[in-house]
């Protein structure tokens, strides 16, 4: 199997960003959930949150290199304008516009990708720096604890449908 260069990044950036992103949510999400006093001793605690820090700063990293491999390498080559002589099928934006089928992928799908995703590294990051801040007192927190795996949560739901639109805009109007 062969990938161009295009391909690989787009690879790169759906499927091994948005697959450890994806996986480090899930470890964050459960590490907060069970993060109860009654549930783990103080040196449970202890290992508790030095995984949950590593995992939450793991989540908010790969966030940020997928928005920004996204953004900045593999979005130009989707929003590349067409030269006359060329046909459509290289220039995905266009093909996408050129029918009315297809055009809420650009004029949706595509808008919450360039802008909405954006919420998703943010919220992650914000995450990760209250957990290292709170520590150990996350445990004796619980409507802190809520309120990360809320805001885990929404950071989840916005990637999570910016790689849907990713993978249904990649199925209508490849990256070639």
């Amino acid at each position: 199997m062969n990938l161009t260069d295009r391909e690989l990044w787009t690879v790169i950036h759906g499927m091994v960003l948005g697959a450890i992103f994806l996986l480090a949510f899930a470890g964050g999400f459960a590490g907060l959930w069970s993060l109860k006093p009654e549930l783990v001793t103080e040196t449970g605690i202890k290992e508790r949150i030095r995984r949950l820090i590593i995992g939450t700063w793991t989540m908010a990293i790969t966030a940020w290199l997928t928005v920004i491999t996204g953004t900045y390498i593999v979005y130009p080559w989707y929003r590349a304008k067409p030269i006359a002589d060329l046909s459509l099928s290289q220039f995905p934006r266009s093909l996408l516009l050129s029918n009315p089928n297809t055009s809420a992928w650009h004029t949706f799908g595509m808008e919450w990708k360039e802008h909405v995703c954006w919420i998703a590294p943010i919220l992650a990051t914000a995450v990760a720096y209250i957990v290292t801040i709170y520590g150990k007192n996350l445990a004796h927190e619980k409507r802190l604890r809520i309120t990360l795996i809320a805001l885990l949560t929404i950071a989840f739901i916005a990637a999570g449908i910016a790689g849907l639109f990713g993978a249904f805009i990649t199925k209508a109007a490849p990256i070639l």
